[in-house]
């Protein structure tokens, strides 16, 4: 037994000294690196949306996803030096807030392809991604003044940057388009990470007749959703199908589709080698934003005929 181990043992070294070693099991596989957005996963939000697309573009393309949170790097610029030295074919930045960070590392590594979602960059090796966050608001707006007995609702920002103002925008015009005359308040919370804020600042909306409630403000606006649901009021969720964080207040919520949007770039480079160039914008005519389906809501029959035909208005003009 001794001697056939010792020729076993032999064997394989010496299919060893010949280069047949095993295969690596990445070896061939489109490899993306991925930096989250500063509240990282478990917004119930826009990371958490993102992170799916890529989980679906590993499921169904093969892909190897490496990805880092700020809770790992310290800096967003440690990260993306970390995923461009990788070997990571794409870098995604996920988030407007990493941008400054992005484009140092980027002139850096000029042969290095670099994705950006949601804020526009001139390098030529960052490619763009943003959506019109504010024609999906429209409808989320339309929707709160058309549901809405007190005719005052609110909107809740995250922080007060241009990519949220769409989302404030975006709902006031929609709301307006119902009747000019509606209340709407607007505050910003000043922060995507902080449920308890995001519920006070509900309350206090509440406190002043607000009865429909919408939020762009990641895990701040599940706050909002949960503070909507414990006093009886509704509100509408943003990014994904947050119905069931709140299932007896959530009327819709403005469909940000970045899992698509994500999962598409991926595709493209797979098959090609090659993903697109400059800046991509997304909106209503690309079905990159638009509505989750309704809950909640128990119209008489009029009431949903109008509603539809504000809907079906806006979204004519958007096409």
């Amino acid at each position: 037994m001794k001697n056939k181990i010792m020729v076993v043992l032999f064997i394989t070294l010496l299919l060893g000294a010949c280069g047949l070693e095993e295969k690596n099991p990445l070896e061939g596989k489109v490899k993306v690196g991925v930096m989250l957005s500063e509240n990282g996963l478990g917004d119930q939000s826009f990371s958490d949306l993102a992170f799916a697309g890529l989980v679906k573009a590993r499921d169904e393309e093969g892909i190897v996803i490496e990805y880092l949170e700020l809770a790992d790097t310290g800096t967003y610029e440690n990260g993306f030096e970390q995923l461009a030295n990788s070997g990571n074919d794409l870098v995604f930045a996920l988030g407007f807030t990493g941008q400054e960070a992005l484009e140092k590392v980027a002139q850096a590594y000029p042969q290095q392809s670099f994705v950006l979602v949601d804020a526009v960059s001139e390098m030529n090796n960052i490619t763009s991604i943003t959506f019109k966050e504010n024609e999906g608001s429209v409808l989320a707006g339309i929707v709160a003044a058309t549901v809405s007995e007190t005719q005052t609702i609110g909107f809740i920002g995250g922080v007060e940057a241009p990519l949220i103002q769409r989302f404030e925008q975006g709902f006031v015009q929609g709301a307006k388009s119902v009747n000019p005359t509606i209340e709407i308040m607007t505050e910003y919370a000043g922060s995507f990470d902080n449920d308890v804020l995001g519920a006070e600042i509900a309350a206090n909306m509440i406190d002043s007749q607000a009865d429909v409630l919408y939020a762009a403000a990641g895990f701040t606006g599940v706050g909002m959703l949960q503070e909507a649901e414990k006093q009886g009021v509704y509100a509408i969720g943003v990014d994904s199908d947050q119905y069931f964080y709140a299932e007896k207040a959530v009327i819709t919520s403005m469909m940000k589709k970045i899992d698509l949007a994500l999962f598409d770039i991926i595709h493209a480079y797979k098959e090609t080698g090659e993903i697109p160039s400059g800046h991509v914008e997304l909106g209503f005519a690309e079905n990159a934003v638009g509505l989750a389906p309704f809950r909640v809501l128990d119209l008489t029959q009029a009431d949903q005929e109008r509603l539809d035909g504000y809907l079906e208005k806006a979204t004519s003009e958007m096409k």
